[in-house]
């Protein structure tokens, strides 16, 4: 049985049972030009674009094929992350992390409340699968790396730095896998090499040495991440410049240094991140030169 979604506001409603729905067309909740979307569309369409939906009120809503829309078409990334929420959970991550032991629970909780807040073209209730104890030893050997420089030893650092790369590797892997739709994982898989991620680790913390290099180091090393990312006929894209990453970071970064602006500044960034990642046909990519 199909379920329905519908947009109001600028948000996602849904997922409605067929009945449901058809007493939403009734009201007139849903109209002609609301935009609509179930289980095998291409992405998202006004009502009355549908055949028969809007004659269907007094009947069922036309079915249609299950399984998930098919990965074409595309369109940018967004998130609407509210300032004091994202802040507050961003405090206790961190100190989630820097305790150590419960860090694979904070990780775990955080990463729900970030994906359940960013909408995915065609893709529904965009959320979060994986389980604390699905890596807890590389989230708690991430957390606890942090502490390598009170060890004494003058090589701990960079020693930490690597191995804390290789972790950092293996929960994006975590993350990509378990990323979901309609609570159904998506078949996706991050296939870059450990190597090449620690390489551009290793590149983004000595940039950070030029003061401004590091923002076109970042920019290239999502745009490796999402060429890396498999299992969609949908490219991901990260449309961000170093410039554009550069001055907005040193914007919110001043703003931060007042203290009272950081919820809003916050959410700011955090929104405008997310909406620099966009899911385009592969031939369209195929044809940009990065």
């Amino acid at each position: 049985m199909a379920s329905w979604f519908y947009a109001s506001e600028g948000k996602q409603q849904g997922p409605y049972a067929e009945g449901q729905f058809r007493d939403l067309i009734a009201q007139g909740i849903v109209r002609a030009d609301t935009l609509v979307w179930s289980e095998g569309m291409a992405g998202w369409q006004k009502a009355a674009e549908i055949p028969g939906l809007l004659g269907s009120a007094a009947g069922a809503p036309p079915i249609i094929p299950a399984g998930g829309p098919p990965m074409t078409g595309g369109g940018a990334l967004a998130a609407d992350f509210s300032p004091f929420g994202l802040l507050g959970r961003s405090i206790v991550f961190v100190i989630g992390m820097l305790l150590v032991i419960p860090a694979p629970w904070v990780t775990v909780w955080f990463y729900r409340y970030v994906t359940s807040n960013i909408r995915v073209p065609g893709r529904p209730n965009f959320g979060f699968a994986g389980q604390p104890m699905d890596i807890w030893w590389a989230l708690m050997g991430n957390a606890l790396l942090t502490y390598a420089g009170a060890t004494g030893v003058s090589y701990a650092p960079l020693v930490a730095t690597v191995i804390n790369a290789f972790f950092a590797w293996v929960v994006l892997r975590w993350i990509v896998a378990n990323l979901t739709s309609n609570g159904e994982r998506l078949p996706l898989s991050f296939q870059g090499s450990a190597i090449g991620y620690v390489g551009w680790y290793l590149l983004m913390m000595i940039s950070t040495v030029t003061i401004i290099g590091w923002a076109w180091v970042l920019a290239y090393w999502m745009r490796w991440i999402c060429r890396n990312t498999e299992g969609t006929r949908r490219e991901i894209a990260f449309n961000a410049s170093g410039w554009q990453l550069l001055w907005r970071t040193i914007v919110f970064s001043l703003a931060c240094s007042l203290i009272i602006p950081i919820p809003w500044m916050l959410r700011w960034y955090g929104n405008w991140y997310v909406s620099q990642f966009a899911l385009v046909d592969r031939a369209t990519v195929a044809g940009r030169a990065f």
